[in-house]
């Protein structure tokens, strides 16, 4: 399993941001990652200077939301669905993107749901439960 550190994440989405922007061939996660960025037009000056990137703090403490885990989070949700993990995943996102006229929002809502199941998870010192987590998207 790959589990890249912060600094990572931040690299690969400031990349494909230079990439995008300057015309260049993209690999497949970052083409993924493209979408959601074009999707996020607040983001790019976050995304711009990689240094300042790397420097930033965006704890809960700093009051300031943190666009490399909101992007991060697209990113997930999308290859969950593209792979159906968990199972019933693609069919609940599908109703909920439906039901709410937007795939970008439906995102938003799941992100809520894998947020909840995260939280719990580590609460109760339990694995993630995916069933659970299927019922809150469906729930929305």
């Amino acid at each position: 399993m790959f589990t890249p550190s912060q600094h990572d994440v931040r690299r690969f989405f400031c990349e494909t941001f230079r990439k995008q922007r300057a015309n260049e061939i993209l690999t497949p996660l970052e083409a993924i990652a493209r979408d959601w960025i074009i999707q996020h037009p607040e983001y790019a000056d976050a995304l711009t200077d990689v240094e300042a990137a790397l420097a930033q703090d965006y704890s809960v403490e700093s009051g300031q939301a943190n666009p490399f885990l909101h992007l991060s989070m697209h990113l997930s949700i999308a290859e969950q669905i593209s792979i159906d993990q968990p199972p019933g995943i693609r069919a609940a996102y599908t109703g909920l993107a439906h039901r709410l006229g937007s795939e970008h929002e439906a995102h938003h809502h799941i992100m809520e749901c894998l947020g909840e199941m995260i939280w719990t998870s580590q609460r109760n010192g339990l694995p993630p439960d995916g069933a659970a987590y299927i019922e809150c998207i469906r729930r929305r």
